[in-house]
């Protein structure tokens, strides 16, 4: 089965002249399944169930939970779950919430996400937007205090997006989760864009730190450190481009 992310990457390969072996080899299907998507004849995100459901017995208890707390983390549920015996993966469990609805609407939430917004259009490959988000209360074995850091990569033009944990929001750990995020989306796009970072961007002179942009350019092959084929573009949604040194965009004063 693919995901709606996979069918976009499939065709969108397709469409830049892939052939079907290419793209088996690079998305890890099998070429019929490649095939099949292409052709229409697969719905994404539907996949037959064999035999009966695993995670039907465990609606009533995460349907209860969530409405109890709507922002409850999805990974204390699974712990809570685990201890009833639930098997399936903690991808299987977000992926049940959200497609059976079991997250009640925040009110709150749904004020702030419903605001008039400006859709900017990105072409493929233009732009990776970089955010730290700050999740309160991590478990206490990760011993990092009251606050876990996550860095998020989001390609700007298909919305795919990885992500990575640290312990802090200083360089070195900006550092690394770039190399760790860059990799997961399989390759950088012509630009980094960075908000309210005063690790890439002097707040003073606008220019970008020369540690974060080495990086950059290493990720995009400077540094020969990024596996990929140089004859085969990288990234989710075709959006990588391995031989394009980024430009770093930060907007520190937002």
């Amino acid at each position: 089965m693919l995901t709606w992310e996979d069918d976009v990457e499939v065709h969108a390969l397709h469409k830049r002249g892939w052939t079907i072996s290419a793209i088996a080899r690079h998305t890890g299907f099998d070429r019929k399944t490649v095939r099949k998507y292409l052709a229409g004849d697969g719905e994404p995100g539907v996949r037959a169930r064999p035999g009966p459901d695993p995670f039907e017995p465990f609606v009533d208890y995460v349907t209860a939970r969530l409405i109890e707390d709507p922002h409850l983390w999805a990974r204390t549920l699974l712990d809570e779950l685990e201890e009833l015996g639930f098997a399936l993966s903690y991808q299987s469990l977000t992926r049940n919430i959200r497609q059976r609805n079991l997250r009640p609407v925040c009110e709150a939430c749904r004020t702030a996400t419903e605001r008039p917004n400006a859709v900017i259009p990105h072409a493929p490959g233009n732009e990776t937007q970089w955010d730290w988000l700050e999740l309160p209360n991590p478990p206490e074995a990760w011993g990092w205090g009251k606050t876990a850091h996550l860095l998020v990569g989001s390609l700007a033009h298909s919305a795919k997006w990885r992500a990575a944990l640290s312990a802090s929001e200083d360089q070195p750990h900006l550092v690394a989760g770039l190399d760790r995020v860059a990799r997961g989306l399989g390759g950088v796009t012509r630009v980094w864009r960075f908000d309210r970072m005063t690790t890439v961007c002097d707040p003073g002179s606008g220019r970008g730190d020369r540690l974060v942009r080495r990086r950059g350019q290493a990720l995009r092959g400077g540094g020969g450190d990024l596996s990929g084929s140089a004859r085969e573009p990288q990234g989710r949604g075709g959006e990588g481009q391995p031989h394009r040194r980024p430009a770093l965009v930060a907007h520190p004063g937002r």
